[in-house]
């Protein structure tokens, strides 16, 4: 079994259960794991203040993927504002051990303002690469992000985010089709997409209601709930 690892944050909960559909109904030998802060806190594995500039409940959290993969094997973690449209073994299929952590190596730089639900839009350098990351949990490299240093209050997030424990030869890439930017990638020009992300707001905030892609999210979340009731 693989395991993934989707981001929690208890505004998005509808965007949560429809992207851990979006996996397990297309792909086999798959285990979700929601990061949620209440859970990590009980657990002694997160403590950490409120980060007033963070966009979720996971800005931090999702650094502690290799720990809670037991340092071994591969893990993938995603945001909870993704729909897969393809198998995810196929992603994991392209992992490659020379690598700490693998993602897409994004060149995206959305204009400055809102986003969301209001949360301030913040331009930074390797900007959206850490919300698909398929890790490497057992690499010596990763060994150094444990609970005390995601938790540390002078981790900032740029440290993290960017990936700043790592060379840069230890980062690998995947195709940006895994992690889709809806808003800044184009189909048929950039090709078609495996998983899109609904970055700057997906269907389920009032304000992004007819964003693009919105009626695929709509119709898995319909998918899902007919799934349910029978």
């Amino acid at each position: 079994m693989k395991n993934v690892y989707i981001g929690y944050d208890t505004r998005e909960d509808i965007a949560y259960q429809v992207s851990k559909y979006s996996i397990i109904n297309k792909s086999n030998n798959i285990l979700v794991h929601p990061l949620k802060l209440a859970d990590l806190k009980d657990k002694k594995l997160y403590w950490r203040e409120e980060d007033k500039l963070g966009s979720t409940e996971f800005t931090f959290s999702r650094f502690l993927v290799p720990e809670l993969n037991q340092f071994k094997g591969w893990a993938l973690f995603c945001d909870c504002d993704l729909l897969f449209m393809a198998d995810i073994n196929n992603l994991f299929a392209l992992a490659d051990d020379k690598y700490a952590l693998m993602c897409v190596q994004h060149d995206y730089n959305p204009g400055e303002g809102l986003k969301m639900d209001g949360k301030q839009q913040t331009v930074y350098p390797r900007k959206n690469w850490s919300s698909v990351v398929l890790w490497n949990c057992g690499h010596k490299s990763n060994k150094k992000i444990n609970r005390e240093l995601v938790n540390n209050p002078d981790t900032t997030g740029k440290y993290l985010h960017r990936f700043s424990w790592l060379e840069d030869h230890e980062i690998g890439s995947i195709p940006h089709h895994w992690n889709w930017l809806a808003g800044w990638y184009e189909e048929p020009k950039d090709g078609k997409p495996k998983a899109i992300h609904y970055t700057e707001g997906g269907p389920w905030f009032e304000n992004y209601r007819f964003c693009e892609y919105h009626q695929l999210w709509k119709d898995t979340l319909s998918e899902m709930m007919a799934n349910k009731s029978n």
